[in-house]
This record gives C-alpha cells, structure tokens and sequence, in this order.
C-alpha cells in the first residue's frame, strides 16, 4: 500500500466516525420524547459498518464504508402517565429505547476514532514532507 493510500484509509475512517457521532446526537436529542403509540415512537439508530476491499491489491484492506442505519428493536419505554397530553386511551406514553449512558459511550468512541484518524493524516502527511526534503 502507497503513503497516499493511507490518506483515502484514514479519510473513510473519518467519514464513518462522523456518520457514527450525527446519529448518537440523533439518538440522545430524540431520548426524551414521547408518543400516543409504539409505532411513531422514535427508535435508536446505529450505523453499520463494512470493509471496502482493494480489488487491485487482492483482499488488501482498504477503508471502510457505511452501508446502512438500523433501528435498535430493542423494547420501548412505556410509562403510565394519564395526564399527559399524548398519553393513549391507557394512560400511557412511550418513550424511546434509547440508553443515554450507552450513547454517551457511543460518543466517546466515536471521537476518540476520529482523532486517531486524523493524527494518521497528520503522521502520513509529516513523512511525505520529510521524504521530499531528503531530495533536496
């Protein structure tokens, strides 16, 4: 694999990571609303990732890609609440599965990946300039 490979490799790292922090911030802003029914209530949403694969180079790795966003089918929140406006003919509301703590994880990862994808550009880019120096 060329130096400048690696800047398409740590690119597409930080692509996915970006999609993966766009959708925790979905997942924690839509954490506490509520619906009349199970199925408009907001469900958790998790980006799944895959390999691209250099065809070039054989099975050589060669970045990673987003190829969907799944809902969690987790159970939902259900919770009595019969003066609530969207409560149903129950008295009840139901709220999203999703898991604040768990995000907030989710969150971290996500930006600490992204800063290791963004310090492998920087080192990649340090050596290309040092490599061109040496010709001078």
């Amino acid at each position: 694999m060329s130096l400048f490979n690696v800047f398409k490799v740590a690119g597409s790292g930080m692509n996915a990571q970006t999609v993966r922090l766009n959708t925790t911030a979905s997942n924690i802003a839509n954490a506490d609303t509520v619906s009349s029914s199970v199925n408009e209530t907001y469900r958790a949403r998790h980006p799944v990732f895959a390999t691209l694969l250099s065809e070039e180079m054989g099975d050589a790795a060669h970045g990673v890609q987003v190829v969907n966003i799944v809902k969690d089918q987790a159970p939902l929140r259900q919770e009595y609440r019969p003066g609530h406006p969207q409560a149903d003919a129950n008295g009840y509301v139901y709220l999203p599965n999703v898991s604040i703590a768990e995000e907030m994880a989710n969150m971290i990862s996500a930006s600490r990946s992204y800063e290791t994808n963004a310090e492998v550009v920087s080192t990649a880019k340090q050596m290309l300039m040092r490599t061109l120096q040496l010709g001078q």
